[in-house]
């Protein structure tokens, strides 16, 4: 084979690599984070459940988790919270690569269980912001029914996929879906990466109206799918131009997951723990 041949072949080679690799290096951290996130919810809402000091949901400040005498809202609260725990750690399972090829049956049942669990956090959302009123401004309400109506379709969708044993399109509605659902985290990643980076809460408020909070509150979910469809692009692609692109794209976003996951961890979790 001629140097000239050869060439692309590695470049081509190469940009697999780069784009597989940096794949891996940004589930990892966010592996980590969610690990951590599961932590903070079960340290800080279990506890607080289990021992019954409901009112004490509302240390933090911010949303009122917990109303004197509403029964129900303070149950949907209750649940919709501690199975953000579950969820996340089903979703996290769905995407080894070894525990779907070694353990199947596991694969099957933590997905439908991920599935199912992701519609009724979607739904109970929508109730805790319609009917409640759990929320910080208008802005972050609209963006949690939005976030909400894409976790039903697109779980609904990777459902379909697998009846029809599409499983090839039923991976890829399954990791639209894992995005998604990852919303909430990836809103308080991306609120302390931003204020990491500029050294301070830039253009943010207290209630999340400020215009960096709306880019972020919005961004939360439809960033992480902007860059998962680069990446399933990059996937298909027979040139390594775009794969070598998304390995960059993947690589910044890598950083600023690292960063957040950081800054969250460090001052937003542990001080209230």
């Amino acid at each position: 084979m001629s140097s000239s041949q050869s060439a692309p072949a590695l470049g081509q080679v190469a940009s697999e690599r780069a784009l597989r690799w940096a794949g891996v290096a940004w589930f990892t951290v966010a592996a980590i984070g969610q690990a951590a996130f599961i932590y903070f919810i079960l340290a800080y809402y279990g506890s607080r459940t289990l021992s019954g000091q409901y009112e004490r949901w509302n240390d933090k400040g911010l949303i009122t988790g917990h109303v004197a005498g509403d029964v129900a809202g303070n149950t949907v609260f209750a649940v919709h919270v501690l199975l953000a725990s579950v969820v996340t750690l089903g979703g996290l399972m769905q995407l080894v690569p070894a525990l779907r090829r070694r353990f199947p049956k596991l694969h099957r049942w933590t997905g439908r269980t991920f599935l199912v669990i992701a519609c009724f956090m979607a739904l109970s959302g929508i109730w805790l912001a319609v009917v409640r009123g759990t929320y910080l401004s208008v802005i972050s309400a609209v963006a949690i029914l939005i976030n909400a109506g894409l976790i039903l379709a697109f779980a609904a969708l990777a459902w379909r996929e697998a009846l029809k044993r599409r499983f090839d399109s039923h991976r890829l509605w399954a990791m639209r879906t894992f995005m998604v659902v990852s919303g909430v985290w990836f809103l308080r990643v991306g609120i302390m990466g931003w204020i990491l980076l500029n050294r301070g809460p830039v253009g943010m408020t207290r209630t999340m109206s400020g215009p960096a909070d709306v880019v972020l509150t919005f961004g939360s979910y439809l960033i992480p799918l902007a860059v998962l469809e680069l990446y399933f692009a990059a996937q298909r692609s027979q040139g390594p131009a775009l794969k070598l692109l998304a390995a960059a794209v993947l690589a910044v976003a890598t950083l600023f997951t690292a960063a957040g996951v950081f800054g969250t961890i460090t001052l937003m979790w542990l001080p209230e723990l």
